[in-house]
C-alpha cells in the first residue's frame, strides 16, 4: 500500500536528527530498502525537516512517542506507540514505523492530519489529538 495523501499536499513534518540519523541506518538495510514501506519511510523522511533533538517541540511524534489520534472518517480514537519494527506488538498498541499508520504519524504535530488509503478502499482521515509521552520532551533523550 502506498502511503499518499488523498487530497492536496501532505502536512509538514518534523524529525529529530537523532530518529532521522537511525531511521536512515535502518532503510540502510539491504532486505527493508525495496520494501514499499520502507520506500514510503523514505519519501517522509526526504520532505522532513530535521532539528537537533533538544530542539524538538513537545506536540511532535517523534519515535517512541504515545499519541492519541482519532479516525475522523469513523470517530473511532487510538492511543499507539510508535517503534521500531523489532519493538512493534499489536497486543500492546506498539507500532512499526514500517506500518502504514506509522510512518504516516512520524513528525506529526498535534492537531495535524494525514488521510491515506486503506485496505478495502477506504480513506482513513487520521489527526493526532494529543500526545501523552514523547521522549525528547521528557528528557529521555537516549531511548
Amino acid at each position: 500500500m502506498e502511503l499518499r495523501p488523498t487530497s492536496g499536499l501532505p502536512p509538514s513534518i518534523i524529525v529529530s536528527d537523532r530518529d532521522f540519523n537511525r531511521l536512515e541506518h535502518l532503510l540502510d538495510s539491504p532486505v527493508l530498502r525495496r520494501l514499499p514501506a520502507a520506500l514510503a519511510l523514505m519519501e517522509e523522511l526526504n520532505r522532513a525537516e530535521v532539528r537537533t533533538t533538544e530542539a524538538m517541540p513537545a506536540d511532535v511524534v517523534t519515535m517512541h512517542s504515545t499519541v492519541e489520534c482519532i479516525d475522523e472518517s469513523t470517530g473511532e480514537r487510538h492511543r499507539l506507540t510508535l517503534v521500531y519494527p523489532h519493538e512493534a506488538d499489536v497486543e500492546r498498541n506498539r507500532v512499526s514505523i514500517l506500518a502504514p499508520v506509522g510512518s504516516a504519524l512520524l513528525g506529526l504535530s498535534v492537531g495535524q492530519r494525514i488521510d491515506w488509503p486503506h485496505a478495502g478502499g477506504r480513506v482513513l482521515r487520521l489527526r493526532v489529538t494529543g500526545i501523552a509521552y514523547q521522549p525528547e520532551a521528557s528528557g529521555d533523550r537516549f531511548r
